[in-house]
């Protein structure tokens, strides 16, 4: 796996994942559906830079999660709703071991030891994460709301005003 900086977050990344390199540094796995690639930056910071790259920061989506739905510590939060990219994390977003899952890409979670959980995402992979179930099962939860009350709030947009002419049909 070659380091790199950034990398784009697409609709086919299914986590961030937060490792220590050999050095103890904090650095990103990123898992996409057929690859994987390891940056020199923390998870929240690529997810920071995503988050950008479409037009906000992780700030101002956290504030928009905020201002949906009331959440406030781990706020689930959408890249870019357009493409369905949407991302949890697994702990505080200020703690270097925090890791960022894709709400759509996950098919199972799985109880392992105490505090750990995996996810099986639909391609087959597989992470365990050091997140107790119920916290975990949380913030898929919470993901879904967000979700759901984002993607409603653009179909409403998106719907064509009605004429004068449709009140009579």
């Amino acid at each position: 796996m070659k380091k790199q900086q950034y990398l784009e977050i697409t609709p086919f990344t299914l986590a961030v994942v937060s490792e220590q390199d050999e050095n103890g540094r904090y650095i990103a796995k990123v898992l996409e559906e057929e690859a994987e690639y390891v940056l020199e930056a923390k998870p929240t910071n690529v997810i920071d830079y995503a988050c950008k790259y479409f037009g906000a920061s992780l700030k101002g989506r956290q504030e928009g999660t905020r201002e949906i739905s009331g959440i406030t510590h781990k706020a689930p939060i959408t890249i870019d709703p357009a493409s369905g990219m949407y991302f949890f994390p697994t702990k505080s977003p200020s703690n270097a071991n925090c890791s960022w899952i894709a709400h759509s890409h996950i098919k199972e979670v799985r109880r392992e030891e105490e505090g750990k959980t995996s996810v099986l995402f639909k391609n087959g992979s597989k992470i365990s994460l050091d997140i107790s179930h119920g916290s975990l099962i949380n913030q898929l939860q919470r993901t879904a709301q967000i979700r759901f009350l984002l993607d409603d709030r653009i179909k409403r947009w998106r719907k064509p005003p009605h004429s004068e002419d449709d009140k009579d049909s």
